[in-house]
C-alpha cells in the first residue's frame, strides 16, 4: 500500500491508542478524556471539561487559537456500544491492524476520527490560521446524545460561539447533510393481578400493552404506505419499532405489569412529538375500561432519548467546507442519528463527515480501512492550510 492510501504513523498510533481504551457507555470515559487532555496541556492548548452528575464521565472542549474569531469544531463522541455476546474473532480492545484495516470496538464509530484529529494538533498550532480550531469530544452519545447537551450549554454560558461544526461519524468521507431523528420511550403498564380463572376481576397489563404496541405498528405501516417519503434515505420513510417487552410472572396469574420500549426514527420535518401524541390519544381510549376495574391501573411513559433530526443545505458553510476539504461536490444522507441536530439547533452550521462506513460499526470485528483513515487525514491537512475556511 502506498503512503497516499495509508495514514501517517503518528495518526494511526493515536487511533489505536484510543481504540484500546474501554469506553463502553456503561463505563467511565475519563481514561480517554485524560489521555487526550494531558497531551493537549503539554502542547499548551486551552481546554475545558464538563462532567456528568457522577463525575465519572466528561466532555472535552479544546481551542487552538482561543483569541481568534468564529472557529471550526471537529466533533466526536468518546463512548462506544458494548460487544457482549457478539461473535468477535479478535480482541475488541487490541486495535489490531491486519489486511489494511484497523480493527476494534470504536474504530469506525468513532475513535479513529478523534485520534486522527488529536494527531493533527501540532500541525494546527503551527498553521497559525486566522480562525480557531475547536475540539469537541462528548460522552454518552450512543445512549441518547446526553453529554453533548452539557457541552453546548457550557459553550453558551461561556460565550464561546464557533461558526461551523464537522462531526466525524462514519460517512465514507462524503459530507452528510441530513439524518433522521431518534426518539425512544419506555411505556410502563400497570394492571390488576388475579388468578387466571378470575380474569373479569383483573386488568391484564400485557394485553393492554399489546393493544398499544399494535397501534404503534399500525402507525408505522401507514408511514410506509402513505409517507411522507424522502428517497435519499435507505429507508425513505419514518419508522417505528418496539425493541424490548417484558411482563408477567406465571401462566396462571393475570400480569400486573408490562414494560416495553419503542422508538420513532422520523424523517427531517416529520414531527416526532405529534407521533407521540397519537400514542397518548390511543391510551385515552384504552384506559377507561382498565380504570373501571381498578382506578390505579393505566399507562406511564418515560423518555429514554430524544435525538433531533438534522437537515442542512449543501451550500451551507459547513457542508460547503467539508465538500472542499474532501475534494467532492457530492453529499449524502445517513440513516443513523448523530449530535448534528443539537449543534445545528445551537446556531452552528453543521455537517457530518468522517472515515469508515456505518455498516462496519457496532458489528463483531468492527473495523475502518486504512484508506479511509488516510483520506480523513488528508481532509484535516487541507483544513490546516485553508485560510479561507471561514
Amino acid at each position: 500500500m502506498t503512503r497516499e492510501t495509508r495514514p501517517s504513523p503518528a495518526a494511526l498510533t493515536w487511533a489505536q491508542r484510543l481504540v484500546r481504551l474501554n469506553t463502553v457507555s456503561r463505563e467511565s470515559n475519563l481514561v480517554l478524556i485524560e489521555c487526550i487532555a494531558d497531551h493537549l496541556r503539554e502542547l499548551g492548548v486551552a481546554l475545558r471539561l464538563t462532567y456528568d452528575e457522577t463525575r465519572r464521565k466528561a466532555n472535552l472542549f479544546a481551542t487552538i487559537g482561543p483569541h481568534k474569531p468564529a472557529g471550526v469544531i471537529l466533533s466526536g463522541h468518546t463512548d462506544t456500544v458494548p460487544w457482549d455476546g457478539q461473535a468477535w474473532t479478535r480482541d475488541p480492545l487490541a486495535a489490531d491492524v491486519a489486511g489494511e484495516r484497523l480493527y476494534g470496538r470504536g474504530s469506525a464509530d468513532m475513535k479513529a476520527f478523534i485520534g486522527l484529529v488529536v494527531a493533527q494538533t501540532e500541525r494546527f498550532l503551527s498553521a497559525d490560521l486566522p480562525f480557531a480550531i475547536h475540539y469537541a469530544f462528548s460522552f454518552d452519545e450512543e445512549v441518547g446524545c446526553f453529554g453533548v447537551r452539557h457541552l453546548i450549554a457550557d459553550l453558551r454560558d461561556a460565550g464561546v460561539a464557533p461558526r461551523l461544526c464537522i462531526i466525524g461519524e462514519p460517512t465514507g468521507m462524503v459530507p452528510a447533510v441530513a439524518h433522521k431523528g431518534v426518539y425512544r420511550w419506555r411505556c410502563c403498564v400497570k394492571g390488576k393481578p388475579a388468578h387466571s380463572s378470575l380474569t373479569p376481576r383483573s386488568v391484564n397489563a400485557i394485553e393492554a400493552g399489546a393493544r398499544l404496541i399494535a397501534r404503534i405498528a399500525d402507525m408505522a405501516e401507514g408511514w410506509r404506505e402513505r409517507g411522507p417519503r424522502d428517497e435519499g434515505f435507505d429507508v425513505p420513510f419514518t419508522t417505528a419499532s418496539v425493541g424490548v417487552v417484558s411482563g408477567g410472572i406465571a401462566d396462571n396469574i393475570v400480569p400486573e405489569d408490562c414494560v416495553f420500549h419503542y422508538e420513532f426514527r422520523n424523517l427531517p420535518g416529520h414531527d416526532a412529538m405529534a407521533m407521540q401524541q397519537r400514542v397518548l390519544e390511543h391510551v385515552s381510549v384504552l384506559e377507561p375500561a382498565m380504570k373501571a376495574v381498578d382506578p390505579s391501573t393505566g399507562f406511564r411513559f418515560d423518555v429514554i432519548c430524544a435525538v433531533p433530526d438534522f437537515l442542512a443545505r449543501a451550500d451551507e458553510p459547513a457542508a460547503a467546507l467539508a465538500q472542499r476539504l474532501a475534494g467532492t461536490r457530492g453529499t449524502t444522507l445517513v440513516a443513523f442519528g448523530t449530535e448534528a441536530g443539537l449543534f445545528q439547533r445551537a446556531g452552528i452550521s453543521t455537517v457530518v463527515c468522517g472515515p469508515g462506513f456505518v455498516d462496519q460499526a457496532h458489528q463483531p470485528d468492527e473495523y475502518v480501512s486504512l484508506v479511509q483513515l488516510a483520506r480523513c487525514e488528508a481532509f484535516l491537512h487541507t483544513l490546516a492550510t485553508d485560510r479561507n475556511a471561514i
